[in-house]
Protein backbone atom coordinates (compact mmCIF):
# COMPACT_ATOMS: atom_id res chain seq x y z
CA UNK A 1 0.00 0.00 0.00
CA UNK A 2 1.16 3.52 -0.76
CA UNK A 3 1.92 5.76 2.19
CA UNK A 4 1.87 9.42 3.00
CA UNK A 5 3.10 11.52 5.91
CA UNK A 6 1.12 12.64 8.93
CA UNK A 7 2.59 15.14 11.38
CA UNK A 8 2.04 14.47 15.07
CA UNK A 9 2.02 17.85 16.82
CA UNK A 10 4.04 18.85 19.90
CA UNK A 11 0.92 18.55 22.01
CA UNK A 12 -0.28 15.00 21.41
CA UNK A 13 -3.75 13.51 21.65
CA UNK A 14 -3.19 10.52 23.93
CA UNK A 15 -5.59 7.62 24.48
CA UNK A 16 -5.33 5.83 27.82
CA UNK A 17 -6.80 2.35 28.19
CA UNK A 18 -6.38 -0.26 30.93
CA UNK A 19 -7.90 -3.62 31.67
CA UNK A 20 -9.34 -4.03 35.17
CA UNK A 21 -6.25 -5.72 36.65
CA UNK A 22 -4.04 -2.98 35.18
CA UNK A 23 -5.99 0.15 36.15
CA UNK A 24 -3.96 0.77 39.33
CA UNK A 25 -0.70 0.45 37.38
CA UNK A 26 -1.94 2.96 34.79
CA UNK A 27 -3.11 5.34 37.53
CA UNK A 28 0.32 5.16 39.18
CA UNK A 29 1.99 5.78 35.80
CA UNK A 30 -0.24 8.79 35.10
CA UNK A 31 0.49 10.19 38.58
CA UNK A 32 4.22 9.82 37.96
CA UNK A 33 3.96 11.70 34.67
CA UNK A 34 1.13 14.07 35.62
CA UNK A 35 2.98 17.31 34.81
CA UNK A 36 4.01 16.15 31.35
CA UNK A 37 0.63 14.60 30.52
CA UNK A 38 -1.06 17.88 31.48
CA UNK A 39 0.53 19.43 28.37
CA UNK A 40 -1.33 16.99 26.13
CA UNK A 41 -4.97 16.14 25.39
CA UNK A 42 -6.17 12.96 27.05
CA UNK A 43 -9.00 10.60 26.28
CA UNK A 44 -9.73 7.18 27.70
CA UNK A 45 -12.21 4.37 27.79
CA UNK A 46 -15.00 4.93 30.31
CA UNK A 47 -14.00 3.58 33.70
CA UNK A 48 -10.31 4.28 33.14
CA UNK A 49 -11.01 7.87 32.12
CA UNK A 50 -13.24 8.57 35.11
CA UNK A 51 -10.65 7.08 37.51
CA UNK A 52 -7.81 9.10 36.01
CA UNK A 53 -9.77 12.34 36.19
CA UNK A 54 -10.93 11.62 39.75
CA UNK A 55 -7.54 10.50 41.11
CA UNK A 56 -5.21 12.87 39.23
CA UNK A 57 -7.29 15.94 38.43
CA UNK A 58 -6.22 15.79 34.78
CA UNK A 59 -8.95 16.56 32.25
CA UNK A 60 -9.90 13.41 30.34
CA UNK A 61 -12.54 12.90 27.67
CA UNK A 62 -14.11 9.55 28.50
CA UNK A 63 -15.53 7.21 25.88
CA UNK A 64 -17.76 4.27 26.68
CA UNK A 65 -16.39 1.44 28.80
CA UNK A 66 -14.25 -0.97 26.73
CA UNK A 67 -16.76 -3.86 26.73
CA UNK A 68 -19.53 -1.43 25.78
CA UNK A 69 -17.71 -0.13 22.69
CA UNK A 70 -15.06 2.21 24.11
CA UNK A 71 -12.18 0.29 22.48
CA UNK A 72 -13.95 0.66 19.14
CA UNK A 73 -14.49 4.38 19.73
CA UNK A 74 -10.77 4.85 20.39
CA UNK A 75 -9.99 2.80 17.27
CA UNK A 76 -12.29 4.99 15.19
CA UNK A 77 -10.51 8.11 16.47
CA UNK A 78 -7.16 6.58 15.54
CA UNK A 79 -8.36 5.82 12.02
CA UNK A 80 -9.35 9.45 11.41
CA UNK A 81 -6.13 10.90 12.85
CA UNK A 82 -7.59 12.15 16.14
CA UNK A 83 -5.32 10.03 18.38
CA UNK A 84 -1.53 10.36 18.20
CA UNK A 85 -0.41 7.92 20.94
CA UNK A 86 -2.05 4.89 22.54
CA UNK A 87 -1.11 3.85 26.08
CA UNK A 88 -2.91 0.55 26.67
CA UNK A 89 -2.07 -1.37 29.83
CA UNK A 90 -3.64 -4.70 28.86
CA UNK A 91 -3.74 -7.90 30.81
CA UNK A 92 -2.47 -10.74 28.59
CA UNK A 93 -3.17 -13.34 31.29
CA UNK A 94 -6.91 -12.71 31.69
CA UNK A 95 -9.44 -13.29 28.94
CA UNK A 96 -11.90 -10.46 28.49
CA UNK A 97 -15.30 -10.76 26.80
CA UNK A 98 -14.41 -8.01 24.34
CA UNK A 99 -11.09 -9.58 23.27
CA UNK A 100 -11.91 -9.12 19.55
CA UNK A 101 -12.28 -5.37 20.22
CA UNK A 102 -8.92 -5.31 21.99
CA UNK A 103 -7.23 -7.01 19.05
CA UNK A 104 -8.98 -4.66 16.63
CA UNK A 105 -7.76 -1.63 18.60
CA UNK A 106 -4.17 -2.83 18.57
CA UNK A 107 -4.47 -3.70 14.87
CA UNK A 108 -5.81 -0.28 13.86
CA UNK A 109 -3.10 1.45 15.92
CA UNK A 110 -0.53 -0.59 14.00
CA UNK A 111 -2.17 0.11 10.62
CA UNK A 112 -2.05 3.86 11.27
CA UNK A 113 1.50 3.62 12.66
CA UNK A 114 0.94 5.47 15.92
CA UNK A 115 3.18 4.90 18.93
CA UNK A 116 1.70 2.25 21.24
CA UNK A 117 2.75 1.20 24.75
CA UNK A 118 1.19 -1.92 26.23
CA UNK A 119 2.94 -1.91 29.60
CA UNK A 120 4.63 0.41 32.08
CA UNK A 121 8.17 -0.11 30.75
CA UNK A 122 7.22 0.75 27.17
CA UNK A 123 5.11 3.69 28.32
CA UNK A 124 8.13 5.01 30.25
CA UNK A 125 10.32 4.70 27.16
CA UNK A 126 7.70 6.51 25.07
CA UNK A 127 7.05 9.40 27.44
CA UNK A 128 10.78 9.92 28.06
CA UNK A 129 11.57 10.02 24.35
CA UNK A 130 12.61 13.41 22.94
CA UNK A 131 9.90 12.81 20.30
CA UNK A 132 7.08 12.70 22.85
CA UNK A 133 6.74 16.47 23.14
CA UNK A 134 8.03 17.52 19.74
CA UNK A 135 6.47 17.61 16.30
CA UNK A 136 7.24 14.38 14.46
CA UNK A 137 6.35 12.97 11.05
CA UNK A 138 5.08 9.41 10.71
CA UNK A 139 4.24 7.38 7.62
CA UNK A 140 0.59 6.37 7.36
CA UNK A 141 -1.41 4.57 4.68
CA UNK A 142 -2.48 6.78 1.79
CA UNK A 143 -6.14 5.91 2.08
CA UNK A 144 -7.21 8.12 -0.83
CA UNK A 145 -4.72 6.36 -3.12
CA UNK A 146 -6.03 3.02 -1.84
CA UNK A 147 -9.62 4.02 -2.68
CA UNK A 148 -8.67 5.37 -6.10
CA UNK A 149 -6.93 2.08 -6.97
CA UNK A 150 -9.88 -0.01 -5.80
CA UNK A 151 -12.36 2.04 -7.83
CA UNK A 152 -10.52 1.65 -11.16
Amino acid sequence: MESTVRTLPESKKIALVAHDHCKNALLAWVNTHNALLAKHTLCATGTTGHLIQQKTGLPVTSMLSGPMGGDQQIGALISVGKIDVLIFFWDPLNAVPHDPDVKALLRVATVWNIPVATNCSTADFLINSVLFSTEVNICVPDYQHYLNERLK
